[in-house]
């Protein structure tokens, strides 16, 4: 029969063993060994049944153990232990109260927003690469002492379940999931009644929506859910899923986690005196109407929407995490509309400045769609990419909303992703290498650590080293065996069927793992190009390879889930199926076995369509090596003692096939001909020597750059403090000033022009000139009535190609000599030092000048000579 309600009844614990439900609660459980040892210890079986979540273990302790343990002395001194060593976590100063102590101006609380949250597969609340980069944030975060604060939505069914079908097509399920029975817990006003925050929808409905708490270490992360019995039902479904519904669905979502996320925020200050957040942080471009609702609240004050934008500007930090334009939200204009203005949300905020933040209003841009990435642009005075190459594909791709500004000045910058150490590193790998980096917490040895703790890593012998190595591949080889057993009974198969399991993977073969979403452009058939080389590789007489797959195709994407189904095809063939693995489900409790078990971790994506791909720095911090396209973080830090670079075949242009197929043909002869051999090649200790140190390279090199601890302190001090000092100049009376300026600078900018440019000095003979020596700049230019302090001239110069666009420019500030004349014009002036041989080109510009600009491209706004105007540009030196 089944249940008409369900509900969770808690366990109560004896009095010495309440410390339990606090480390229980503090989700610092999912990156600290000690703690989850205790509670393993509580009740092995117990613990590996409830998955390695502690709330469900003590849910399910029978009473009689909990009165065992109350009594167990050796146990309470471990927890007493765990619970005093958490508490001390908790309340010690951390590298932030230092930076504070030594007189750096740092916020007093971040906002940091994100659609999904990867913090342990005990709370579901992610799908791929971006929720798993916003756990891991918070994490590092919480071990530095940066006060954030996190929000996002609770969604009661998560993200799928993958299994397959007999034939190997993805199936999805989506799990209910209670949230008394996860590490949440409702916030609540003084008198005891939950916290919940509204929307207006249009027809007078609202959008009601209860705020969970999770405990990340030292940060709090708010989750909303709209699963309210006020609710209607269509409203109680807003949160069901992540990425789930269809447009309006979608919308409704971003609202929540945007608007009311930013309400969320308040009334978790209001009852726990947290300080308020001065930095909002947008993570993608999900929660970008944070800023609308921060515009209401200071309209509320007395602001207009001008200055009211400035003021969120300039404490908003936004993040773009896509590098192609199909994986940003787009909504038609007349959806947004409809859910504001007097019958929605922010009826106080004019609908068409709404609008204006988000459509696609420059060339190239579809006029009648709202782009959330576009408007988290447009309200954030500073925004990155996630990767060097990634900072520079959003440059080029968001290019559109600086229009006269080369890409390379476009005002998005990039901090390159890292990994919360603590969370992926195995144990085995921690120990490894304990007595060199020394005893403590492993946060501190992981996360704050300096390069010199690294650099001990080359004191630990080879046999060490390739112990270890072994271990963790065994292990990962009983993980797939026991996973690809539940995968073929889900999919049909009898006990009987099942017998070749038992000779899957080998703990002593060369191990390649490759795990990933699965859109086109990350290619997860790329290896099966030619399925005949492919098997060769696999079956090798002296030098095989095994390969160890995983991966979700979205629910609505046939065309992923048909490569699924191509790559399962392959690995079902009885000649290979031993050696090539499709492992379905793939998510943090998997890679957790994954990364560590593997001695290659392949990445092949079309380049450079890889914001970061932060699976490689997971798996390099256990010692395997990256086999990878130039892309994301690998084109930033790749280097030969660390592992491989695959070639781009950038000659076949547009023709995919042709470059899959030169691309599959550079991967195959990468592993045949120095992989294999370099793994396979052992001197007379019987060790693998050259690829051991390769082993120790990658930790002792790369281990400090791909921590998420150096990302943290990175937005720290290049996003997070600018932004804290950008909003406390901007008082009421300031934002409006900065509107002010920017209305009349916007108003005479169409007039703004440079009339004439002349070179006083005649250092260029016959159109050459010679290294050393410098033109003397003389140009006019007309103002309509703003003031030098207004703008700031410049002659930009540099190497010319071809066409005479100027590479690799340099700016040089011109000053000014005189003015206005009778016609209103202002002479400028300064020298331009030729200090490189080769063709060279100079030309003029103008640009808007204030104080409280971040860029010089803040605007938008440039003023160039014209094809008439004296001389523009000119010069050649050789």
């Amino acid at each position: 029969m089944k249940a008409i309600r369900r509900f969770t009844v808690r366990p109560v614990l004896p009095e010495p063993l309440r410390p339990l439900s606090d480390l229980a609660r503090n989700l610092r459980w999912s990156w600290h060994a000690e703690t989850r040892e205790l509670f393993q210890s509580v009740d092995p079986e117990g613990w590996q049944a409830a998955g390695g979540d502690p709330v469900r273990l003590l849910g399910a302790v029978p009473a009689a153990r909990l009165g065992d343990l109350a009594q167990d002395r050796r146990f309470l001194r471990r927890l007493t232990a765990a619970a005093d060593d958490l508490d001390d976590y908790l309340r010690g100063n951390r590298w932030y109260q230092a930076q504070e102590a030594a007189g750096d101006e740092l916020p007093n609380a971040i906002a940091y927003f994100s659609p999904e949250f990867g913090i342990t597969a005990a709370l579901p609340q992610y799908s791929g690469g971006l929720g798993i980069l916003a756990g891991d944030h918070l994490k590092a975060a919480s071990d530095l002492g940066a006060p954030l604060i996190g929000v996002g939505l609770l969604y009661r069914h998560g993200y799928f379940r993958q299994s397959l079908s007999r034939d190997g097509w993805q199936q999805e399920h989506y799990p209910v999931l209670d949230p008394n029975e996860l590490p949440v817990s409702l916030l609540r006003e003084d008198d005891g009644t939950p916290s919940r925050v509204s929307l207006a929808l249009p027809g007078g409905r609202s959008l009601r929506a209860h705020i969970w708490q999770a405990r990340v270490g030292r940060v709090p992360l708010l989750l909303l859910d709209s699963d309210v019995e006020d609710n209607d039902p269509g409203e109680r479904d807003v949160t069901d899923r992540l990425y789930g519904g269809g447009s309006e669905h979608r919308l409704l979502q971003e609202m929540l986690l945007g608007i009311g996320g930013v309400r969320a925020v308040r009334t978790y200050c209001r009852l726990t005196g947290h300080p308020a957040p001065e930095v909002f942080h947008t993570n993608e471009g999900h929660a970008g109407f944070l800023g609308l609702e921060r515009i209401r609240e200071l309209s509320g004050e007395g602001l207009d929407f001008d200055s009211a934008l400035e003021a969120v500007r300039a404490g908003t930090v936004f993040t773009t995490h896509t590098p192609v334009p199909a994986g940003i939200d787009r909504f038609d204009r007349e959806l947004v509309a409809h859910h504001f203005g007097e019958d929605g949300e922010l009826p106080g905020v004019d609908v068409e400045r709404i609008l204006q933040l988000g459509m696609e209003t420059y060339p190239g841009g579809e006029p009648n769609l709202f782009n959330m990435a576009v408007m988290g642009l447009r309200l954030a005075q500073r925004a990155n990419g996630v990767s060097t190459l990634h900072g520079a594909v959003s440059r080029e791709m968001f290019a559109g909303l600086w229009p006269g500004f080369d890409p390379a000045e476009v005002p998005i910058t990039s901090v390159t992703n890292g990994v919360h150490a603590p969370t992926w590193v195995a144990p085995e790998v921690f120990r490894l290498g304990a007595r060199q980096i020394g005893a403590g917490r492993a946060e501190d040895a992981l996360t704050v650590g300096g390069s010199k703790r690294w650099d001990a890593v080359a004191d630990i012998a080879d046999a060490e080293i390739w112990d270890v190595r072994r271990v963790l591949r065994e292990q990962l080889v009983y993980e797939v065996r026991d996973r690809l057993r539940a995968s073929w009974r889900q999919r049909g198969a009898g006990s009987a069927e099942l017998g070749w399991i038992d000779g899957v993977l080998d703990p002593d073969i060369l191990t390649i793992g490759f795990a990933r979403r699965v859109p086109s452009y990350k290619r997860l058939t790329l290896m099966l190009r030619d399925k005949d080389r492919l098997m060769d590789l696999l079956l090798h007489p002296t030098r095989p390879v095994q390969i160890v797959v995983a991966g979700k195709a979205h629910p609505a994407d046939d065309g992923g889930k048909r490569l699924v189904r191509e790559l399962v095809r392959f690995a079902d063939d009885p000649r290979v199926r031993h050696r090539i693995v499709f492992l379905p489900d793939y998510g943090m409790a998997m890679a957790q076995k994954l990364y560590p078990g593997c001695d290659v971790w392949l990445n092949n994506p079309l380049r450079p369509l890889e914001a970061c791909g932060t699976s490689g720095m997971k798996a390099a911090l256990n010692g395997c090596l990256n086999l990878s396209v130039l892309d994301g973080w690998w084109d930033e830090w790749f280097g030969p003692d660390y592992g491989w670079a695959i070639p781009t075949a950038d000659a076949a242009g547009t023709d995919e096939d042709r470059r899959d197929d030169l691309e599959a043909h550079a991967l195959y002869e990468l592993i045949e001909q120095r992989v294999a051999p370099r793994f396979y090649d052992r001197g007379d200790s019987g060790l693998p020597g050259r690829w051991i140190e390769m082993v120790r390279q990658t930790l002792a090199s790369l281990g400090p750059k791909l921590l998420a601890g150096r990302m943290v302190r990175e937005y720290v001090e290049r996003l997070y403090a600018p932004a804290a000092r950008a909003h406390r100049a901007l008082d009421p009376d300031t934002a409006r000033e900065l509107a002010g300026w920017k209305a009349r600078v916007r108003g005479a900018w169409p007039r703004v022009a440079v009339d004439h440019v002349e070179a006083l000095a005649a250092t260029a003979v016959n159109g050459t000139a010679e290294l050393g020596s410098t033109l003397a700049l003389r140009v006019r230019v007309a103002l309509d009535g703003l003031q030098p302090e207004d703008v700031e001239v410049q002659a930009v110069a540099g190497r010319v190609d071809s066409a005479d666009h100027i590479t690799d420019a340099q700016t040089f500030p011109l000053k000014p000599a005189g003015g206005p004349d009778l016609e209103g014009r202002w002479l400028y002036e300064g020298p331009l030092a030729l200090d490189r041989t080769g063709p060279f080109g100079y030309t003029v510009r103008i640009l808007p000048a204030h104080p409280l600009l971040a860029t010089s491209a803040d605007l938008g706004l440039v003023a160039v000579p014209s094809e008439t105007t004296g001389e523009a540009a000119g010069v050649l030196m050789r």
